[in-house]
């Protein structure tokens, strides 16, 4: 998975800029009277305004209905993102445009960049071939922004609350007047989340397997915090191929194992893992890993909760 953008694609950015100032973005406008947020990805720009309620504007960088691995910023982001208050991102390797996206602001922004994963044991995938668990390391480490960690934080409610916390904070330094609301807010989040986290604990416990096999390795921090084993048919970048022997071992493995569903993904392509369920004979189920929302999804009125507890549902239907 290459996170990195292209030498010189900050000034042709920048340039862009001069040519396109006024234009409209799809992903929302700076609000004068308000603390303006830009956000990168669903999870975070959905926590953001969980706790930021009314004093708060939250844009949202990736559009819906788009898979954030390979997406890069345009011209008006920039525009906005120097105007903003908070930049909030989730790091670990997800985002490999933001040092460059950063040096393009304008000289004068006072935007906050903030990595809501800062402060999660972060998982090393071991070479970002689909197999491997890894090993923990904190996200301060140097090597904690290689495109070997897995950057699939917020899939797990026990991460997710650590960037909540993290979010919350960034709010109280930038808007201190507003610190109270934005107290009571946050605590409604982390109670949201600490009963999803019980959920998923005392819920996956109590199952007789363990196993799950789905698209891309976007699970570990699921798999880590609630005694799941992964097996993916891609690596961390859903676009990472297997190759054909890799396709028949894990063929193998939902056989030797018992596993009776191949988990999909609504903003990957499945046709991956209808081809391995058809050659396992097994069937097939969505695992989300609320990377972004579809615009079904948002037309529904879903958001992380509602995702995160149908994800519950058919892990339970698939591990019972």
């Amino acid at each position: 998975m290459n996170h990195r953008i292209k030498s010189g694609y900050v000034v042709t950015l920048l340039a862009l800029i001069m040519a396109l100032t006024g234009c409209g973005s799809q992903s929302g406008t700076i609000v004068e009277d308000k603390v303006n947020v830009v956000t990168t990805i669903y999870p975070i720009y959905e926590f953001t305004k969980e706790i930021g309620g009314d004093e708060v504007n939250v844009i949202n960088l990736l559009p819906t209905g788009v898979e954030p691995h390979d997406w890069t910023p345009k011209s008006q982001d920039i525009v906005n993102t120097s105007k903003a208050q908070l930049f909030l991102y989730n790091g670990a390797g997800l985002e490999g445009w933001v040092p460059d996206f950063l040096k393009g602001l304008n000289k004068d922004t006072q935007v906050k960049p903030v990595e809501t994963s800062k402060g999660i044991q972060l998982i090393d995938a071991e070479g970002d071939d689909g197999h491997d668990h890894g090993h923990d390391h904190g996200s301060e480490e140097e090597g904690s922004h290689d495109h070997h960690v897995d950057p699939h934080t917020w899939v797990s409610p026990k991460s997710a609350l650590v960037m909540a916390e993290n979010i919350h904070s960034s709010l109280v330094e930038v808007d201190p007047e507003h610190a109270d609301y934005y107290d009571e807010r946050y605590n409604a989040l982390k109670e949201k989340l600490e009963q999803l986290d019980e959920s998923f604990t005392s819920t996956l416990s109590e199952l007789s397997k363990n196993e799950i096999v789905v698209s891309h390795q976007a699970f570990g921090y699921l798999a880590r915090d609630y005694n799941l084993e992964q097996y993916s048919i891609m690596g961390l970048s859903p676009d990472a191929e297997p190759r054909a022997q890799d396709l028949v071992n894990l063929t193998k493995t939902v056989q030797e194992k018992g596993i009776r569903y191949i988990f999909f993904e609504e903003l990957v392509s499945d046709k991956l893992a209808k081809t391995l369920a058809s050659e396992a004979g097994v069937e097939t189920l969505v695992l989300n890993p609320v990377e972004g929302i579809t615009k079904e999804q948002e037309a529904n009125g879903d958001n992380y909760f509602t995702i995160m507890e149908k994800n519950l549902q058919n892990l339970t239907k698939a591990l019972k």
